[in-house]
């Protein structure tokens, strides 16, 4: 009979990004690795702030305060380009930082207090603001509480990949992580409406605000990242960059996820117009519409990741984005309440599943430049990753643009004569082109997973780190030069035999 122990003494140690003849570092170094789940809860924190931050931020400006749709869209093209630029830098500091407390942890408590700060101003303008101080205010806040949250995202997303190297493993925590974002899109933006109908759009930044640094913080203090990666060749700036600049998956993904990201992004912050103008009911009840997209969401996470882990994230990656075009198409017919929440229910199942395999896509990238370069720069390749997905501001920028110059909606005072028009544009048409154009693309993406498989950590046995089984298991499905269950790379018949050397 085999013990848990005998299993793992006969897999033995395998390097993580780590030259030949150096000691591997291990998750479980320590003699502690994280709790998925204490890591997930993280992604609560990051959520609330920036998901009402994008949800609401022109319905706020433009609707409620009377701001000009093309100032707006002007200030957001600004903020899109800083933001896009500070995610390489921050991601680049995160690669570098050595301390006794890690390389992301210190960022993220540093970080957590300026976003609830900055978040809980943009919401809180003083009355006496109008016309061009009203515009000054929202571009100073629009584009600190996006750095702050830059700099938070830019760290936590890239302790996925480290703290959870086995597969299997990370598609758990990342199953955790999307169940916990979808609560906090409940409430910070199904139940936004409502809430600020009650206490105003201030009160309710102060309590989102407040819980979410309380919640990053949490979740940084509960990471245990491996010491002996501090002892790891730093990366350099520019050898970094020609890296990620060179790898043509880098670039198919990054322009794939940009692509849906803002069409998400389009649709989330569309719905209130639509609600008000295309339906003409009260803007409160989008809550009802939004709730519905989320909900679904949040019940098809878990078959999501079942058959994420069945057949791999590629290609229900690739379903997923298929299924989620087809559903904003059906928007566009939505012509009353009850019919809005069943296309909002398909947008949410397709929703789900691109949330179900996004992050899992990324990593196996990110395991594949480790494995093939010795050297670990998540932070950088995430941050790149995140200069795509924050042109998603940009992006927003030239819809609002557009229904300014289309449709001559202006502001909640000057909506010109086809509002209903213009909100649907917003919610359906835009982000249907976007998401499909995604789906297009997805299907470019193929990873070698031989490749990636020579990453597999040593990780600590037993009882102390809890990880001996998943060190087992990942060496019996992903063993170096074979192709592992669930992946788009089996062979054609005959391509072993044509890889032997041959006599």
């Amino acid at each position: 009979m085999t013990t848990q122990g005998d299993q793992d003494a006969a897999v033995g140690p395998a390097t993580v990004g780590v030259e030949p003849g150096t000691s591997a570092p291990s998750a479980g170094a320590t003699g502690r690795s994280t709790r998925p789940v204490r890591y997930a809860v993280g992604m609560f924190g990051t959520s609330i702030p920036i998901n009402m931050f994008l949800a609401f931020m022109a319905f706020y400006y433009i609707n409620d305060l009377g701001m000009d749709a093309r100032a707006y869209a002007a200030v957001l093209a600004l903020y899109a380009v800083i933001d896009a630029i500070d995610n390489p830098v921050y991601g680049y500091l995160s690669d570098r930082t050595r301390t006794r407390w890690g390389r992301r942890r210190p960022w993220m408590i540093l970080a957590a207090p300026l976003l609830a700060i900055s978040f809980i101003a943009f919401f809180s303008p003083p009355d006496t603001l109008e016309g061009a101080t009203l515009i000054a205010w929202f571009a100073v806040f629009t584009v600190l509480t996006g750095t702050s949250d830059s700099l938070v995202n830019a760290n936590y997303g890239a302790l996925l990949p480290e703290l959870f190297p086995n597969e299997k493993r990370r598609a758990v925590a990342n199953s955790l992580r999307q169940g916990f974002q979808l609560v906090a899109m409940i409430i910070s933006v199904a139940l936004t409406p409502r809430i600020a109908e009650a206490i105003g759009y201030s009160r309710t930044s102060i309590i989102f605000g407040v819980v979410a640094a309380a919640v990053i913080i949490y979740c940084a203090l509960g990471a245990r990242e491996d010491p002996r990666v501090l002892t790891a060749e730093q990366p350099r700036l520019l050898d970094s960059l020609k890296v990620i600049v060179g790898n043509r998956k880098f670039w198919m993904i990054a322009v794939t996820s940009g692509l849906y990201s803002a069409g998400m992004a389009l649709v989330i912050a569309a719905v209130a117009f639509f609600v008000e103008y295309t339906l003409r009911l009260p803007p409160g009840d989008s809550t009802y519409l939004l709730a519905t997209v989320i909900l679904v969401s949040a019940l098809c996470l878990a078959v999501w990741t079942r058959l994420v882990r069945r057949y791999g994230p590629e290609r229900i990656w690739r379903i997923a984005l298929i299924v989620l075009a087809g559903a904003l198409a059906t928007m566009y017919l939505a012509d009353t309440l009850l019919l809005a929440i069943v296309c909002g229910a398909l947008v949410g199942l397709g929703y789900s599943g691109v949330m179900a395999t996004m992050d899992l896509i990324v990593a196996r990238l990110l395991d594949e430049d480790t494995a093939r370069t010795g050297v670990r720069r998540e932070g950088m390749f995430l941050s790149a990753f995140g200069f795509f997905n924050r042109l998603n501001a940009f992006v927003k920028s030239l819809g609002f643009l557009a229904v300014a110059m289309l449709f001559g909606f202006h502001s909640g005072d000057d909506t010109g004569a086809r509002p209903d028009e213009a909100a649907r544009f917003l919610l359906s048409v835009f982000p249907f082109v976007l998401v499909s154009l995604a789906a297009i693309m997805s299907h470019f993406v193929r990873f070698d997973r031989g490749t990636a498989a020579e990453i597999l950590p040593t990780v600590a046995v037993g009882p102390a780190g809890g990880a001996g089984e998943e060190v087992a298991e990942a060496a019996a499905i992903r063993s170096p030069g074979t192709n592992a269950p669930g992946t788009d790379d089996t062979d054609p018949p005959g391509a072993a035999d044509a890889r032997r050397p041959q006599p």
